[in-house]
């Protein structure tokens, strides 16, 4: 159902398409669903859909009746990385008042995303490398390991082979996370499918509020197509939600559009 949830709200329609990089993203899709051990690294701007990609894999793949548990590596404090990835025994640490599974634990049978991978601390790296070579995992404070059976698929934003050459990314970690590599491709490389999109959320958000879907003014959807979208889906996502609000079910008109600065000129109304 989270799932089920997660498609809906980011638009899966997005995805479908006759360009050849929509094509490519399926295909790909398609073929790691079908190998559901092959480690995973998705690439792409911020709000382009990539844990999206990721729970299309998991949830089309064998493992699919086990836990998809995703983990932003850049929102967990660095002195709780260990603790929160492996676990933890009572007593391990100050504040430690209980035995605690980690995210690879809760993800055994399943399958666990990491999230943002290129903020994960260097000292860390090490360990998660040992992990999935070795299948093990020691929670912190622990005498003994424990076996998970654990596919790990990863998502960044940034250039993780400038990260390698800066040293602040271990170089072996990434060819185990990098076995196949997806590119989520920019909004702004795919606008053919804006109106898709654009319809899409309207439906859906039109819907949560208990009104028709509105008609896009043509020279509207021409300014939704004409934007940049620095933010990608997200930022899409919430201009077409707001326009909705602001046209109480009417005509989606070019004033109702409010672009995030830098892109296209904020519509005045």
């Amino acid at each position: 159902m989270i799932s089920q949830r997660e498609a809906e709200r980011w638009g899966l329609e997005g995805f479908v398409g006759n360009s050849p990089t929509i094509k490519k993203i399926f295909a790909e899709i398609r073929l790691l669903q079908e190998n559901p051990t092959t480690g995973v690294l998705i690439t792409g701007e911020s709000g382009t859909g990539k844990e999206l990609i990721a729970r299309a894999i998991h949830f089309g793949s064998v493992r699919r009746a086990g836990a998809f548990v995703p983990v932003n590596c850049a929102a967990i404090p660095v002195e709780l990385v260990e603790s929160a990835l492996f676990g933890h025994m009572r007593g391990a640490f100050t504040g430690a008042n209980a035995d605690r599974a980690g995210y690879f634990e809760l993800a055994h049978e399943g399958m666990l995303f990491l999230d943002e991978i290129g903020d994960m601390p260097l000292e860390l790296q090490g360990k998660l490398l040992r992990v999935q070579e070795d299948s093990q995992v020691w929670r912190v404070g622990a005498k003994e390991d424990r076996a998970v059976d654990v596919r790990v698929l990863a998502a960044t934003n940034a250039d993780l082979q400038h990260k390698i050459q800066a040293g602040r990314f271990r170089q072996d970690l990434y060819f185990l996370l990098a076995r196949f590599t997806v590119t989520a491709p920019p909004l702004r490389e795919r606008k053919e499918g804006i109106p898709l999109l654009a319809q899409h959320f309207l439906q859906l958000f039109a819907g949560e509020m208990g009104r028709e879907a509105p008609e896009l003014n043509p020279e509207t959807l021409a300014l939704l197509s004409a934007h940049a979208f620095p933010g990608n889906v997200r930022e899409f996502k919430n201009i077409i939600e707001r326009a909705l609000i602001e046209s109480r079910g009417g005509e989606i008109q070019p004033h109702h559009l409010h672009f995030v600065a830098g892109g296209q000129p904020v519509a005045e109304l």
